[in-house]
This record gives structure tokens, sequence and C-alpha cells, in this order.
């Protein structure tokens, strides 16, 4: 079962009343951005967890450039998570060269899939 969930932007709020500053979000940028390292993952990162949780922060791989990335003995539900700017997304792909891919995963949100199938992620600008 896939569920999609968009980043809270609480943690948002909660990151500028700790700092004591005014957070100013100009033009294209997102909650993500914002927010910087989530859950263990960079902002401009994909990253893939190793359950359907956030695994204690801890994920199994960190993506950063566009592309295909080749995944390995990824089996049973996984958690992506698209912490990238600029409204880029992510893709899971069958193959191992980053085609024959799903849906696009997009920015600032995460999604638990059946990793069992699929060879590679794909980051997309």
């Amino acid at each position: 079962m896939r569920r999609v969930r968009s980043t809270i932007t609480k943690t948002v709020a909660a990151a500028v009343l700790v700092a004591g500053s005014v957070l100013s979000l100009g033009g294209s940028a997102t909650a993500a951005e914002a927010a910087g390292t989530i859950h263990g993952c960079p902002s401009g990162a994909v990253c893939l967890y190793p359950n359907g949780s956030w695994a204690n922060d801890q994920p199994t791989y960190r993506f950063y450039s566009y592309g295909a990335h080749k995944i390995y003995n990824q089996y049973g539900i996984k958690r992506i998570f698209n912490n990238q700017t600029g409204g880029a997304t992510a893709r899971n792909c069958y193959d191992a060269a980053g085609t024959n891919c799903g849906g696009y995963q997009r920015a600032g949100t995460y999604a638990d899939y059946d990793y069992t199938p699929y060879n590679s992620i794909r980051l997309v600008k």
C-alpha cells in the first residue's frame, strides 16, 4: 500500500522558534529546503530507509546527483524520502539502468513501497 505524506511544516516553525530568527522563504523555496536535514536525510538528497519507518533517522542510501542510482538487495517495504530542492523528483525503476520507472515522488514527500521489484532510483530535475 502506497502512503504519501508531506513533510510537516511544524518542523520548520519549530526550527524558526528555536533559532530565534525569522525564516524567509522566497521564490520557489520549499519546506524541505528551509528545514535542512530531516530524519537523517540532508537537504538536496533522496534517502531510502531500511523499512517502512524512519529507522532512527539512519537511511540505507543517500543520493545527491541526478540520474540513475543502483540499489542492491532491497526487498520488502522500504521508505523513500525526497528531500531534494527546486522541485526535483525521484522515481523507482525496475532495471538497474534507471529506465522502466514508476511514478514521480515529489520533493518534500515520502512514501513506503515494496522494493522487491526495483533495482534503481532515478533522480530527475
